[in-house]
């Protein structure tokens, strides 16, 4: 773990802790007791949500002599995500596994480098509509409401960030922005062997160019991810309801449409503790919730990603301890 990453590591814990301390972790934690055994139900509900993004993957991979299999874009899909929510370089190491998954699992590697490029930049920007919608809701309401003025505020700030991140996205890709994650990517990798992945950066904006041009299933993958935002909105629903404190779904879109955006903006944070925490609790009269109820919805957001991240953490060492046994087998014995 790098400098930067410790002390945002330790920043976030520390935001994190003041967050739960000012409303009271007792009250918080009595709130999120009366889900029980319901945040299992929550947990295997986003495997709905799992299996959407890795059809996302999987449609870019539906060309050439092999047609990937779902089970290994799901695998790679399970195995990222649990990556990205847990560990800290998870932002970068978590494409880079899922590219590494595919690879083990027959895939060849620049096709498999160009279907986890394309889906992570479409997933990002379905991220962005999704916010939209979150944003076009709270329009709607500011124009029907007395409070228009305190609805207006949250409105204009959540439409000129995802302006400026629409702005950002695209002059990164003007500037490569392909080759300039594969290159930090390998850096992140250090001396371990990524050999299935391509040796040249460019190579990959090659073989992303040529998945460009096939529009039909570069939308489906856009379509598929957006599904998969929208259906998280259920889970949102579903941990509200188990708390006691029903909304309504346009309620729950908002909460999770803006709440996503929060914790997409703090990237840098490993795994947005403490961001989370208060960008809920910043959202939360947004749908008249209780602070302490906002703060449980995140808290089982986090239980959630405990029961489905650490088995597919679990999953990567097996299949990287696999991946070595496969290695030695295959080395020359040295007399």
């Amino acid at each position: 773990m790098t400098r930067a990453a410790i002390w945002l590591l330790a920043a976030g814990v520390c935001l994190f802790t003041g967050v739960l301390v000012s409303q009271g972790v007792t009250a918080v934690l009595a709130t999120l007791a009366l889900a029980g055994w319901g945040l299992i139900a929550v947990a295997l509900f986003h495997l709905l949500p799992l299996v959407l993004d890795a059809a996302a993957i999987r449609v870019l991979l539906a060309s050439g002599a092999r047609r990937a299999p779902m089970v290994d874009a799901l695998l790679a899909r399970w195995v990222g995500e649990s990556v990205s929510s847990l560990m800290p370089a998870g932002q970068i190491g978590g494409p880079l596994l899922m590219i590494r998954q595919l690879s083990q699992r027959g895939t060849p590697a620049p096709d498999a480098a160009a279907a986890i490029t394309v889906s992570t930049t479409f997933q990002t920007f379905a991220q962005i509509v999704f916010g939209l919608m979150g944003v076009a809701l709270l329009g709607e309401r500011a124009r029907h409401s007395f409070q228009g003025s305190v609805a207006a505020t949250p409105v204009l700030v959540g439409s000129a960030v995802l302006a400026l991140l629409i702005a950002a996205f695209y002059l990164l890709q003007r500037r490569g922005l392909f080759g300039r994650m594969m290159r930090l990517a390998l850096r992140f990798a250090g001396n371990r062997d990524w050999s299935l992945l391509p040796g040249h950066a460019d190579a990959i904006d090659g073989a992303v160019k040529s998945l460009h041009g096939h529009g039909m299933r570069v939308t489906a993958s856009f379509g598929l991810s957006l599904l998969g935002w929208v259906a998280g909105t259920g889970e949102v629903w579903l941990v509200l309801w188990l708390v006691g404190s029903t909304v309504s779904w346009s309620d729950a879109l908002v909460l999770e449409s803006l709440g996503q955006a929060i914790r997409g903006a703090a990237f840098a944070v490993p795994g947005s503790l403490g961001v989370q925490e208060a960008g809920y609790l910043l959202l939360a009269p947004l749908a008249s919730l209780r602070p302490d109820v906002a703060l449980a919805l995140s808290l089982a957001k986090r239980a959630r990603e405990l029961l489905l991240a650490a088995p597919g953490l679990v999953c990567l060492h097996i299949s990287e301890q696999a991946l070595r046994r496969r290695g030695a087998s295959r080395a020359p014995a040295v007399e």
